[in-house]
């Protein structure tokens, strides 16, 4: 039997709609009767996770834990929440339900020990509050990978390409796609030798056009280095663990 997902969404809308889009993508379908049910919350009014990591804002705990229970009484069996920053209050909100709740960040981790050996150095692209918090940190190095974050001046482009009034969440996308390649290539400056879109915003302003989690960017001084899309590491997550039981019943 097929999983059906639930999605924690609303942080923010279009990052919610983006891996509705990839995991439709990723799923091995001929038609409609192929892909996998998605029940989606799309909820804007959780409360700012950057503001409550801070001690600036309320809780959004709460709000999240009742979304992923109403998400399992609904038919759900398989959660993925994506916004990175969010999974700061990853531990209440899988002990909230008795469904598995997917992590960005270990399956991130697990696909750059597995498939990007040798590179040892992961430049990561992130909010304040993903990198404060550690959570890549601590995934990326019990594998033995040293994380290389951007200095203040690019960790500050990174936070405008995301947030309002100069970012995604604005609605812009122009002067934020210059931004982030800036950084990018500051990263690999820096010694990273992989990079990953540690924020579910950053992908909606890089697109190699080449399909699946691993993309590459054209460095301006030549040569090239590979990019994570960890919104689509969790996308493809989602249909693995969704189909799981369906392709055992195959076998």
């Amino acid at each position: 039997m097929r999983r059906t997902v639930g999605i924690i969404g609303g942080m923010g809308p279009e990052a919610t709609a983006d891996i509705f889009r990839k995991i439709i993508r990723a799923t091995p379908a001929c038609g409609d009767r192929d892909h996998l049910r998605i029940l989606v919350d799309n909820n804007p009014a959780i409360p700012d996770r950057l503001a409550a990591i801070h001690g600036h804002g309320p809780d959004p705990t709460p709000v999240l834990t009742e979304m992923a229970v109403n998400l399992e009484k609904a038919g759900a069996e398989l959660l993925a929440m994506p916004c990175n920053t969010a999974h700061y209050f990853y531990p209440a909100i899988r002990a909230a339900v008795g469904v598995p709740v997917l992590h960005i960040m270990e399956e991130t981790a697990t696909l750059l020990f597995n498939d990007l050996r040798g590179r040892r150095k992961v430049g990561l692209l992130a909010t304040d509050g993903t990198i404060e918090t550690g959570l890549y940190h601590r995934a990326l190095e019990r594998r033995r990978l040293e994380v290389v974050v951007p200095d203040e001046e690019h960790q500050a482009l990174v936070m405008n390409c995301i947030y309002e009034p100069t970012g995604v969440k604005a609605g812009q996308y122009r002067r934020p796609r210059v931004w982030l390649r800036r950084v990018m290539a500051h990263l690999a400056a820096r010694g990273a030798e992989v990079l990953v879109l540690g924020c579910t915003e950053l992908p909606l302003l890089f697109n190699d056009g080449y399909p699946g989690p691993i993309k590459t960017f054209t460095l301006p001084q030549g040569g090239s280095i590979p990019v994570v899309d960890a919104t689509e590491v969790l996308a493809s997550a989602v249909v693995r663990e969704a189909l799981r039981d369906d392709r055992r019943a195959q076998v």
